[in-house]
């Protein structure tokens, strides 16, 4: 994931991080232009997109992923395929590694560990005629009571399911588009 080194202003990076700072303790990042203190490690593999921010003793290394306007601090680890984005904060000595996935405006911190396939954020939801459905797990929607598989929710099983519930033919075609959304975009 190399982009080009563009990165926000040092003055912009100030404003974020709401004080005054010494310009020779900082440097951006060879890999997507973020910032990050001289005494933070982020290695040239680890992608740190313009906007985002690493400083303190923080170490974000592997394929890791911090972008949007996501700050990890502290001496919190971010490794693996991991991927902090939004106005999230990873602190402390917090872990976030594998798979995880920490966004919007999520909190890890103090000895906190997000690792595989964990998800710290909003799950997709959308509101159909009927009930709610929700990607509530990894692999999972939950729509009004029932959580099942993404496979499940595929299967004849699942019509028959819809059908003994009270769905009308239009209701059974809205939440099959439904159900391929979540699986098309979901985890």
């Amino acid at each position: 994931m190399k982009a080009e080194n563009k990165s926000i202003e040092f003055s912009e990076l100030e404003k974020t991080m709401n004080e005054t700072l010494n310009r020779d303790e900082w440097e951006t990042h060879e890999n997507g232009g973020g910032w990050k203190q001289k005494t933070a490690t982020v290695e040239a593999s680890a992608y740190l997109e313009k906007g985002a921010v690493v400083y303190g003793d923080a170490r974000v290394y592997g394929n890791a992923v911090v972008s949007g306007n996501a700050v990890v601090y502290g001496d919190a680890r971010v490794n693996g395929d991991a991927w902090v984005y939004g106005n999230a904060r990873v602190s402390g000595k917090a872990w976030v590694s594998g798979d995880a996935v920490v966004s919007g405006n999520a909190r890890v911190s103090g000895d906190a560990v997000v690792s595989g396939n964990a998800r710290d954020g909003s799950p997709l939801q959308i509101q159909g005629s009927m009930h709610h459905a929700t990607n509530s797990a990894y692999g999972e929607i939950t729509i009004g009571c029932k959580s099942a598989t993404f496979a499940w929710w595929k299967s004849e099983e699942a019509l028959d399911f819809a059908k003994r519930n009270g769905y009308s033919k239009k209701q059974i075609k809205e939440y099959a588009a439904i159900i391929d959304l979540i699986i098309a975009v979901g985890k």
